[in-house]
């Protein structure tokens, strides 16, 4: 029988991290600014929380993230120009980041880890279940992730990870999950959590991906726990605690997610990720896909 839980309606995205894997694009532009194809990746991450019912989002910011900011502000002098201009369909664009959510900002002093970042949103949090959402995962809005992840938390209270099943020989980049089927298809209850554990100590080959829906107990445990793998407070070592006694902050399930992901973590991935939604986009993607077939098919042939 379904339980009643508080209504979900704040969103944390933790974007304080330095990005050095796209260095020196990155030296003076924060990762999470990076384009894909003409919207900064970041944008598509408030979308999502937006879409899922969350119009509360609270950014955790560091040094150098002024550009976050300025991005979901109203920039009048620019608005002013294409107004005048006459440029109605740019406007828009212009006008759409601003008007997306409430937007709250924190700033992460020192960069100690996840659980650390998600500690830092405890006082705009308050005692409510909240989501978390990790820029370098986007998930194609035709596969609504985060919304099937408040059904379950509705349903079941404690928390809820995103996991998704992946190579063994690609697990040591995630956190890892043990999980016990229960009688939902896409649900698990997970009884253990291992952060970036070797081929041979994974549970599973389960990987956490960058969504969460968190109970607010989370902030009680995260506060005492020690810095785990990188020196780092890790929130899969919190959300292990959970795990392992329910008492603390109910259950943790995950929901297995077999849709679309696009990793701009990843240089590669980042590449990739643009080229699949370029292919999607109806302005775009007739006249990109015919180029890019003709390239594959033709010059790289050449190479």
């Amino acid at each position: 029988m379904s339980q009643s839980h508080p209504r979900i309606s704040k969103a944390v995205i933790p974007a304080a991290g330095l990005g050095t894997r796209f260095l020196p694009a990155t030296k003076a532009t924060p990762k999470e600014m990076l384009p894909v194809v003409d919207k900064p990746a970041i944008q598509y991450v408030v979308e999502e929380a937006v879409a899922a019912g969350l119009d509360d989002v609270l950014m955790v910011t560091g040094r150098n993230k002024r550009p976050l900011e300025d991005h979901f502000d109203r920039n009048y002098e620019l608005e002013s120009a294409l107004e005048k201009k006459g440029d109605g369909e740019r406007l828009a664009k212009v006008q759409e980041s601003s008007d997306l959510a409430t937007m709250h900002y924190v700033r992460q002093g020192d960069p100690k880890g996840l659980g650390h970042a998600v500690l830092c949103a405890a006082p705009h949090v308050g005692d409510e279940p909240f989501a978390v959402l990790l820029g370098d995962d986007l998930i194609d809005p035709r596969d609504p992730l985060l919304q099937r992840m408040i059904e379950v938390q509705q349903e079941h209270g404690g928390s809820v990870v995103a996991l998704m099943e992946v190579a063994p020989e690609q697990i040591h980049l995630y956190g890892s999950a043990a999980v016990e089927a229960i009688e939902d298809a896409d649900v698990v209850r997970l009884s253990g959590l291992v952060e970036k554990p070797s081929r041979e100590e994974a549970p599973s080959h389960y990987a956490i991906i960058g969504r969460y829906v968190l109970d607010p107990a989370v902030f009680d445990v995260l506060s005492k726990t020690e810095p785990g793998r990188g020196g780092e407070i890790q929130l899969t070592d919190a959300l292990q605690q959970l795990a392992a006694d329910a008492t603390l902050g109910g259950p943790v399930h995950g929901v297995i997610f077999q849709g679309r992901r696009y990793d701009t973590g990843d240089r590669g991935d980042y590449l990739r990720a643009i080229v699949r939604l370029a292919c999607e986009r109806e302005d775009l993607g007739p006249d990109f896909r015919t180029w890019l077939q003709r390239f594959v098919t033709e010059e790289m042939q050449q190479r």
